[in-house]
């Protein structure tokens, strides 16, 4: 790298080729003279191993350890690194295969310790302990609110399958109604005490509704309906005890939570959930740019030869990507400015586009809200008024061309 004019930034750097196992170090040290020394250990995975690893950099006088996020291995790497007091950053595994100049016999480790001396390495956003752990919790959640959107879809394919057209009828098979109509079917209950568990605008339709209850379940769509009804109610239950322990644990964010709660779509659950992501501290990211492009929700930018071309968005965080969509999906049915955009942007866009730029315009006030530790105040902007005045004289001009703008009437002869 010095035959190429770059200046070292550090003098005792280390990276880690991290396997489940086995971990591979290299440290380079610049000695006063100039010259390079390097070590090279390999350790084990266990925690007594993470341990002398740590000890070993610190007895070295590492300023900066360097490691590829390589699945889930590098953590645990990163915690003991983290309590030794030694800096270690954790970079993206595509942009370290992407840096020309590497030698064929040269080591992962002594590779990320060069790009590493030089600044050619950038470290990706690694949370606090805190919000690492409750990653662990919110993740998990997701996965159960899957397996419960799964299995709901698998009740609604039994009952259809044995004739209960009840999913045709109510707007939520797992709705309090419907699910209590269910376990009523399951208990073999009549249709008329069926029709009475009905609530809201739904007893107005209870002769659709009845004949929707009509169907031949026999004993084994009764079996299966029985066991998927039940473990839905587990994973609903499961999940209202994650969301309290959740919301117990935004505590010390409380400031930050109740603030992304002013936003149109967010609730006091999905507030935390993008805490538990992306932190209260935006000085992390720098702008709301480099926030939203972490978030995979900016527009990519792949412009040649002053052609334009595909500005789908690029990998990022999927996590608070589905996020975000979601709640831009509740937030385009209020009355609110997000909702005005969602509605201007689909005149010319498919839903799930405009789902995205309502995800990226709120990624951006989430992060002048933290940095400025200010709520969202809806600013009440008309955006189809705004396309309009924009539009107006191109529209105009064009129904002129094809004959379809209304002459002026002539003015009445004069007596």
């Amino acid at each position: 790298m010095e035959d190429l004019g770059l200046r070292a930034l550090y003098r005792r750097v280390a990276g880690i080729d991290v396997h489940r196992m086995l971990h591979v170090v290299t440290v380079l040290i610049e000695q006063g003279d100039g010259s390079m020394q390097r070590h090279t250990r390999e350790f084990g995975g266990f925690r007594r191993d993470c341990r002398a690893l740590a000890a070993w950099l610190s007895g070295l006088g590492v300023e900066l350890v360097v490691m590829e996020s390589t699945g889930i291995y590098w953590k645990s790497v990163h915690a003991h690194l983290e309590n030794a007091g030694i800096c270690a950053w954790v970079v993206n595994a595509h942009l370290i295969k992407h840096v020309p100049g590497r030698k064929t016999d040269m080591a992962d480790s002594e590779w990320l310790a060069v790009l590493a001396r030089f600044g050619l390495v950038r470290a990706s956003f690694i949370p606090p302990k805190d919000l690492r752990e409750l990653r662990l919790v919110s993740r998990y959640r997701r996965k159960l609110s899957a397996m419960c959107a799964s299995e709901v879809n698998r009740l609604h394919k039994i009952l259809d399958d044995g004739g209960i057209k009840l999913g045709g009828v109510v707007s939520d098979i797992n709705g309090v109604s419907a699910r209590a109509m269910v376990s009523a079917l399951i208990e073999g209950k009549s249709v008329e005490h069926m029709l009475g568990l009905a609530r809201g605008k739904l007893k107005q339709r209870r002769e659709d509704l009845g004949a929707s209850l009509e169907g031949d379940l026999s004993a084994r769509h009764l079996f299966v309906l029985g066991h998927i009804h039940a473990h839905i109610e587990t994973l609903q239950r499961e999940i209202i005890d994650i969301d309290r322990y959740l919301l117990a644990a935004m505590q010390p964010y409380a400031w930050a939570h109740q603030l992304l709660q002013t936003i149109p779509g967010v609730d006091e659950i999905a507030a935390a959930l993008i805490l538990i992501e992306i932190g209260d501290d935006m000085a992390r990211f720098g702008c709301a740019e480099r926030l939203a492009c972490w978030a995979a929700l900016s527009p990519g930018n792949n412009e040649s030869a002053g052609k334009r071309k595909s500005g789908r968005t690029r990998h990022g965080n999927s996590i608070i990507r589905f996020i975000l969509c979601e709640c831009a999906n509740a937030a385009r049915m209020t009355k609110s400015t997000l909702a005005s955009k969602y509605r201007s942007l689909m005149a010319r866009k498919s839903h799930k586009k405009a789902i995205v730029a309502v995800a990226h315009k709120m990624i951006r006030l989430i992060f002048l809200m933290l940095s400025r530790r200010q709520p969202y105040i809806d600013q009440a902007i008309d955006y189809a008024a705004m396309s309009a005045k924009k539009n107006a004289p191109r529209w105009i001009k064009q129904l002129k061309t094809i004959g379809r703008w209304p002459s002026p009437e002539p003015a009445a002869a004069s007596h």
